[in-house]
């Protein structure tokens, strides 16, 4: 007769789907739940015992976002027998997850953003200039990449100087477009026919002969502008199109732009996440204080 777990990972792999990499990671946090309770019968086990395997975890050292993946292990495992009434309570159902700390915002400098720029404009071929223009249009609007390989040809108000974008949900959000890169795209269009199929008309801003959706998909773009950052000088590592988003809301808010106008801007629906930018803005200053302040180069 096989074991409960045994029968709980069948049923991952079976209705799931889940992979052997995922019911193996499985076992071995339920193994472990199971030598903190000494391996009490199933039955027995109460939510203290869960609870106090999450703190002995927490005391130990390990990640929240390691408690987090035993914790749902273990949820989903009760749920498991409890579903199959092998068990009469869910000693898991109720325990909520450890608070994760959320990682803030990676972004670049102002002069790598220029770097950037100039890196992809340096090649002599129409794809990289190409990408120079995305890359401008991108940092100048803070758009995602799922916006900006999707724009439609005509989502640029070049006499207001502004930009149309279709966000997240089809919402729509207008954003000012600076001179310099109404310039570029302007540029753009002398040339934007090199990437449309012979005899064909495109909807798209930039729009690509190969690709199934009709515009550039985001995964050239990515690579693309990996290839861009090593000449640069700049680790590709440090690069995501994200990353160019990230950039443009903490350079506006360290120029004093207020939260509410950047939220607007990239089209986050809660203030909440926008605000995260300015924990960057906060860590700036601070070392800019220790750094900058008459008291800091004084002896202590």
């Amino acid at each position: 007769m096989k074991n409960p777990v045994d029968n709980f990972l069948e049923m991952l792999t079976a209705e799931k789907g889940a992979s052997q990499n995922t019911t193996e990671a499985y076992r071995r946090d339920l193994e472990q739940f199971y030598d903190f309770a000494e391996n009490k019968d199933l039955s027995l086990i109460t939510k203290q015992d869960v609870t106090e395997f999450i703190r002995y975890l927490s005391k130990k050292g390990y990640a929240a976002k390691s408690v987090s993946r035993k914790l749902s292990a273990i949820r989903e495992f009760f749920k498991f027998l409890f579903s199959e009434k092998d068990i009469r309570d869910n000693p898991a159902a109720n325990i909520l997850t450890p608070k994760q700390e959320k990682p803030l915002p990676k972004f670049l400098t102002r002069e790598e953003i220029t770097r950037l720029i100039e890196a992809a404009e340096s090649y002599d071929d129409l794809n990289h200039k190409r990408t120079a223009v995305m890359l401008q249009l991108m940092y100048a609007c803070g758009l995602r990449v799922s916006e900006l390989v999707s724009l439609p040809e005509n989502c640029i108000n070049f006499e207001k100087g502004q930009i149309l974008i279709r966000g997240k949900g089809s919402k729509e959000r207008i954003v000012p477009v600076a001179g310099v890169v109404l310039d570029a795209v302007d540029s753009y269009f002398n040339y934007r026919e090199f990437f449309l199929r012979a005899g064909r008309k495109s909807v798209w801003l930039f729009p690509s002969k190969t690709s199934a959706c009709g515009h550039l998909t985001r995964d050239a773009f990515f690579k693309q502008i990996k290839t861009i950052a090593v000449k640069a000088g700049i680790s590709p590592a440090r690069i995501s199109p994200h990353v160019l988003r990230h950039s443009f809301a903490t350079h506006l808010l360290n120029k004093d732009v207020d939260l509410r106008s950047v939220q607007k801007m990239l089209g986050h629906e809660d203030i909440a996440t926008t605000e995260i930018y300015t924990h960057i803005v906060s860590e700036q200053l601070i070392e800019t204080v220790k750094k900058k302040h008459p008291l800091a180069k004084l002896k202590q």
